[in-house]
Formats: structure tokens, sequence, C-alpha cells
């Protein structure tokens, strides 16, 4: 009788840490409805930083597992998305509905070569456009927040929502290039060939 691999763990401290944040992810999208933005920023702060805790943790300690490399990526998109969409709702926003689509569309587009990815074998972990795509992603929605709870602040004399303004289009941008990424390097296995290395 053989016994389960490590990558078949589901209780690991990232997995729960992952499970948290998709938490506060509710608990945000009522804040920014409610338009408690104050909290909402604080909110997607600790959500944002529960993910760079959680990949270091599954690496430092071994932990990676077939379920963290599914639900951390889609809690990921959880959060971004659902921010994402409920900020471009308003009238008065830095993050532009068609921002919202384009984000939104990536997405779903990665998630789906990802799944074929994993379903034929090959790993098909974030790489460097991805996690800039990220960071950029996650500052245009702490500003837009920082924005709309301090709308009078400007830091050296810059306004928030301006800086959010131009942090959103470079997340827009490194959005389309990551997702073109990932498209030319799954190709090959897409169209029935091997990995691209």
């Amino acid at each position: 009788m053989t016994s389960p691999s490590p990558l078949d763990r589901v209780w690991t401290v990232p997995n729960l840490l992952s499970a948290a944040r998709l938490f506060l992810s509710m608990v945000l999208f009522v804040a920014i409805v409610q338009q408690w933005h104050a909290a909402a920023l604080w909110l997607f702060l600790v959500a944002a930083s529960t993910d760079w805790v959680d990949g270091w943790w599954a690496r430092r300690f071994h932990q990676v597992s077939r379920l963290g490399r599914i639900f951390d990526p889609l809690v990921d998109k959880v959060i971004i998305c659902g921010a994402y969409v409920l900020l471009a709702a308003a009238t008065e926003t830095a993050i532009a509905p068609w921002m919202a689509v384009v984000v939104v569309v990536r997405e779903l587009v990665v998630t789906a070569i990802r799944a074929e990815m994993e379903r034929a074998g090959h790993d098909f972990s974030a790489g460097l456009s991805g996690k800039l795509k990220m960071v950029l992603q996650c500052a245009a929605v702490a500003l837009e927040l920082a924005a709309r709870a301090w709308p009078g602040w400007e830091p050296a004399g810059i306004g928030l929502r301006s800086t959010a303004t131009v942090v959103s289009w470079a997340a827009v941008i490194a959005t389309i290039w990551s997702g073109m990424e990932y498209i030319v390097a799954a190709q090959p296995v897409l169209t029935g060939g091997g990995p691209r290395t």
C-alpha cells in the first residue's frame, strides 16, 4: 500500500491561507459596495499580502500541492476580477469598465489554458510577466480605493486618482502582454505538440 503523495495534501498552511483570502474577498466586495473605502483598502492589502505569504510558505516548507496550484490562482482571480468589476461601476474611477473587461477576459483565457496544460501534465506556473501583471493590478486597485477614501490627499503634489489612472493603464498593458505570453507558450501543447522550451 503506497503512502499518499505530498502533492495530494489538502490541509496545508498555504491552502488555509488561500481559503482565508477567499473569505476576505467576500468581505472586501461588501465594503466596496457599501462605499467603506478605507476599510476596503485595508481588507484588500491584507488579502493581497496573504497571497505572497502562502507562496513563500509553500516553497519554504515544501507544501506545494495539486489543490494549491489550482486554488491559489483561482482565489487571486476572484479578488482581482471582483474588485475591478465593482470599482469600474462607479461614475468617477481610474478603472474604466473596458479595463475590467480586459482583465476578466484575460483571466478566463489563462484559466482555460492552465486547465488544459495541467491536464496534459505540464507545469503552468506564473512567469515574470504574470507576476508583474498581478503587482500592477493590485497597485491599481489599492490606489483607486485610497483615492476614494482620501480624495483630497495629494502626496508630492500628485493626486491619488491621477496616479491610479497611470497605474491602471500600466496594469492593462501588462495584463494583455502576459496573456499573450501564456498563449504563445502554451500553443505547442494546445495544437497537439509538445511544450515549448
